[in-house]
C-alpha cells in the first residue's frame, strides 16, 4: 500500500509557521524527541483503507499523543486538526493536505493495541528521558490503582459463596459477558469490577519508569518485581508489597529497601517500625498525584473500551504523554 507524503510546506506553510510555533510545549517535545526511532517501530503499522495511501504511522501516533494531552474524542481530534495550525505542524502536514478522519485514527489506535507497539513506544521515549539525564534514580515509587471497566458490572458476588475446588474466592469467578476481562475485586470492605493500573514512578523527576496493567483480581505483589527498575537507590511501596523474597531481591540488587512493614497476628509490629513505616508513607506520597492526573485529567477514572488490550494502550498512551509533559516543561539548561 502507497504512504501520503507528508511535510513539504509551501509558502503559504511557512508563512504560518510563526503562528504554530506559539505552542511552544508542542515546539519543546517535537525538539526533545528523536522521533526516527519511533518512527522505525511504528514502521510496519498501516492505516489506509479501500487502496487509499496510507498515513504515516508516526503522525498517527503524534495525533494520539496530541488526542491524550487535550483531551479529545476521535472526532473532536479530526476537527482540530482541520482547524489548528499547531497540531499541523506536529504531524509534519500542511495546509494542503487532508487530516486523518476520526475512522482512521481508531483503526491505527485497535493496531497499537494488539501488536504491543504502545508499551515499545512508552518503554523507547521512557529511555530517551532517561537518557538525557532528566531521571535523578536516587528512588523509585511503586503502586497500583483501580480503573472500573467500561461496561457495567455484573451482579457482584455472594461473599457467603465457598471456594470453588482449586481454592480461589467466588468473586473471581462472576465475569461479564460483555468484557470477559474485567474482575472483581475487593478493597476496603467493597467490591469493584475492572482493572488496574500499576506505576514505578521516578521519585524526583516524576517519570513513569516502568507500568503493567491487569485485572483487578491481580493482586498488587504479582507483578511488583517487574516494576523495580533496577537502577534506583531505593524502592519505596506501601505493606501491600512488603515480602520476604523481595527484601532478599532488594538486597541482592543493592536496592536500599523502602517498603513499609506488615503487621498480622503471629507479628506486631515495633515501635521502630510504626516510625519507619510513617516516613516511608511521606516519601511515597507523591505517587497518589500521579493517579488523580490519570483519572481525572486523561480520563482514566473509567475504562475506555472493553478489553484488556484496548484499555492498556490507552494507559501506555497517557503515561507516554505525562511523561513527555513533563520533560517539555523543564528548562532546556536542566535537561
Amino acid at each position: 500500500m502507497a504512504e501520503r507524503q507528508i511535510g513539504q510546506l509551501s509558502f503559504t506553510d511557512g508563512l504560518v509557521n510563526d503562528a504554530a510555533r506559539a505552542n511552544a510545549p508542542l515546539q519543546r517535545v517535537s525538539e526533545l524527541v528523536d522521533w526516527s526511532a519511533i518512527e522505525a517501530l511504528l514502521s510496519g503499522l498501516r492505516s489506509g483503507s479501500m487502496g487509499a495511501p496510507a498515513y504515516p504511522s508516526l503522525a498517527l501516533f503524534k495525533a494520539l499523543l496530541l488526542q491524550q494531552w487535550y483531551g479529545l474524542s476521535d472526532p473532536g481530534l479530526e476537527e482540530a486538526l482541520v482547524d489548528r495550525l499547531s497540531f499541523r505542524r506536529f504531524l509534519g502536514l500542511s495546509l494542503s493536505e487532508p487530516v486523518p478522519d476520526h475512522s482512521t485514527l481508531w483503526r491505527f489506535r485497535e493496531q497499537l493495541a494488539t501488536s504491543g507497539l504502545a508499551e515499545r513506544a512508552f518503554a523507547l521515549i521512557t529511555a530517551q528521558i532517561e537518557k538525557s539525564g532528566f531521571v535523578l534514580k536516587r528512588g523509585t515509587l511503586i503502586d497500583a490503582s483501580l480503573i472500573r471497566s467500561a461496561v457495567n458490572p455484573p451482579q457482584p458476588p455472594d461473599p457467603d459463596l465457598p471456594p470453588d475446588a482449586d481454592g480461589r474466592p467466588a468473586s473471581k469467578l462472576v465475569k461479564s459477558a460483555h468484557d470477559p476481562d474485567a474482575a472483581w475485586t475487593k478493597k476496603d470492605g467493597k467490591y469493584a469490577f475492572g482493572y488496574k493500573m500499576h506505576v514505578a514512578m521516578d521519585q524526583g523527576s516524576r517519570i513513569i519508569r516502568r507500568l503493567a496493567f491487569t485485572p483487578a483480581n491481580v493482586n498488587d505483589t504479582v507483578p511488583a518485581d517487574g516494576l523495580i527498575c533496577g537502577d534506583e537507590a531505593t524502592l519505596y511501596a506501601d505493606k501491600a508489597y512488603d515480602t520476604i523474597a523481595r527484601r532478599v531481591r532488594l538486597k541482592q540488587m543493592d536496592i536500599r529497601d523502602g517498603i513499609m512493614r506488615r503487621h498480622n497476628r503471629w507479628l506486631r509490629l515495633g515501635p521502630w517500625a510504626v516510625r519507619r513505616n510513617a516516613v516511608i508513607s511521606r516519601r511515597r506520597a507523591p505517587i497518589e498525584p500521579l493517579f488523580a492526573l490519570l483519572k481525572r485529567v486523561y480520563g482514566l477514572a473509567r475504562a475506555r473500551y472493553r478489553g484488556l488490550m484496548r484499555n492498556a494502550a490507552a494507559f501506555q498512551l497517557a503515561a507516554t504523554a505525562i511523561n513527555l509533559q513533563r520533560w517539555a516543561r523543564t528548562p532546556p539548561h536542566i535537561a
